[in-house]
């Protein structure tokens, strides 16, 4: 016979059991996000996925799995184009985004809007990275269509860090000499210094540090800290007269994250980027934290600039990519008859 007391410990027993195959029911599944982003962000995003995969877990109880994929800008929003099943793309240009609408309508026209400041969470900008101790002597933008110097940067064509490259450097010489012409006379001489076009950043950030290739190369400013991080004894980096405010832009892929039922943790982690511990990660590594208290705190390390925007001296990535990057538009006609 069972006494009293064992019954009450079985019937408790059972009501654990109980319990506990209730909370697994309703444990949400994991879920796993693919971020597609451009060369240099490989680092931030290690630190932030970390940062927001502790946030959403302690938020909804639901675990999640994110990983990267990086590569030259237009060449990810291409990869995208041709199926890669990205949940949320962080690419270098909003002009390499927009065409994940007009090719597929993979997102709406007017994504833009749907984050704050244009669905760019931080900013950049383009410098100038030399070797140790500058034996060039490099100080600006005309410095680098000398006979006597060997620039590095990546293919405009596939890379969006090149196209802000490209674009800062005509802007320059559009100013200092006197119009378009000029200005195509200016850059077709750096190219003509360029001895090889990497597909992106980090591609031409190795050819420079590692393969001891070229004098100087155009950089993000970012990748510029990072190379004095790591190559600290081998490189320095000067800030030109002029250069240009880069604005990378986020946004979720709708196609994609409405197939995969992943709309609501893509949202989030985008969103999250705006939060304060998230602009804190964006400055720690050297992007341009848009958080007034962020920027603050890395006011020093990333100094105010003389910068321009696309849209007063290009009229928008629509009309920059056209005139300047489209088949037959300025780089063809500069690189192909140099």
């Amino acid at each position: 016979m069972i006494s009293r007391r064992q019954t009450l410990r079985l019937l408790s027993a059972v009501t654990l059991v109980a319990a506990g195959t209730a909370a697994l029911a309703q444990a949400p599944a994991p879920v796993t996000l693919l971020n597609v982003s451009y060369d240099p962000t490989r680092e931030l995003y290690v630190e932030y996925n970390a940062a927001f995969i502790k946030h959403w877990k302690a938020k909804t109880g639901q675990d999640v799995t994110i990983k990267q994929s990086h590569g030259g800008s237009g060449k990810q929003a291409r990869s995208i184009i041709d199926g890669l099943d990205a949940d949320v793309a962080t690419l270098a240009l909003a002009g390499d985004t927009d065409a994940l609408h007009t090719n597929g309508n993979w997102i709406p026209k007017d994504w833009q809007k749907r984050l704050p400041l244009n669905s760019s969470p931080y900013t950049s900008t383009i410098v100038l990275v030399t070797r140790a101790g500058n034996p060039k002597n490099i100080k600006d933008w005309d410095d680098l269509i000398r006979p006597d110097v060997k620039v590095i940067t990546p293919n405009p064509k596939t890379s969006g860090g090149a196209r802000w490259n490209y674009l800062a450097a005509w802007e320059f010489a559009k100013r200092k000499y006197g119009g378009d012409a000029k200005a195509k006379e200016f850059v077709a001489k750096l190219y003509n210094n360029v001895p090889v076009l990497d597909t992106g950043a980090r591609g031409s950030s190795i050819s420079f540090a590692q393969r001891n290739q070229g004098d100087v190369f155009i950089s993000w400013e970012n990748e510029a800290y990072l190379l004095e991080k790591e190559f600290g004894n081998k490189v320095d980096f000067v800030y030109p007269s002029l250069s240009i405010l880069a604005e990378p832009a986020v946004t979720v892929v709708d196609k994609n994250v409405d197939k995969k039922g992943t709309r609501s943790v893509a949202d989030e982690y985008l969103k999250f980027l705006y939060t304060e511990e998230a602009q804190d990660i964006i400055g720690k590594h050297f992007y341009r934290p848009t958080s007034a208290k962020a920027q603050a705190k890395y006011a020093k390390q990333l100094p105010k600039l003389n910068l321009f925007k696309i849209e007063e001296a290009f009229g928008g990535w629509e009309q920059a990519a056209k005139v300047h990057f489209a088949d037959g538009g300025s780089f063809d006609q500069i690189y192909t008859t140099r």
